[in-house]
């Protein structure tokens, strides 16, 4: 199996229908963006042992958190989230966690974005 297709095997597995959309985005503007992210990021990095689906999901939502500005990209891995099988609840405590860190706004702004995801399910 190549890098790419074990990167979309695993895009799906993670992502499901909202990882799709994102590649196929993608696709008139930047494919080669799309395959670095298919092939480096699913293929290489969540494929990796050690952590399960649901610790990648957990760092990666605090991860998107602290660095701010990211909300677009907040909104894909709050929908892997609940898909790898994270409570919105538990979604809610890992955002509450980052506040001594990474201070009150930037966890508004992942809860306001979480809200918007909860709300569409």
């Amino acid at each position: 199996m190549t890098r790419y297709e074990k990167g979309l095997q695993q895009l799906q597995n993670i992502d499901g229908k909202c990882g799709e959309e994102v590649i196929t985005k993608l696709s008139n503007i930047s494919p080669d963006l799309g395959k670095y992210i298919i092939e480096f990021a699913f293929g290489d990095i969540y494929t990796r042992k050690g952590l399960s689906l649901i610790e990648r999901e957990m760092i990666t939502l605090s991860s998107l958190l602290t660095l701010g500005g990211c909300e677009s990209q907040l909104q894909v891995h709050i929908q892997s989230a609940i898909h790898v099988g994270i409570s919105q609840q538990k979604i809610i405590e890992i955002f509450l966690q980052c506040i001594p860190y990474t201070g009150f706004p930037r966890v508004l702004n992942a809860i306001f974005t979480a809200q918007q995801i909860f709300a569409d399910l």
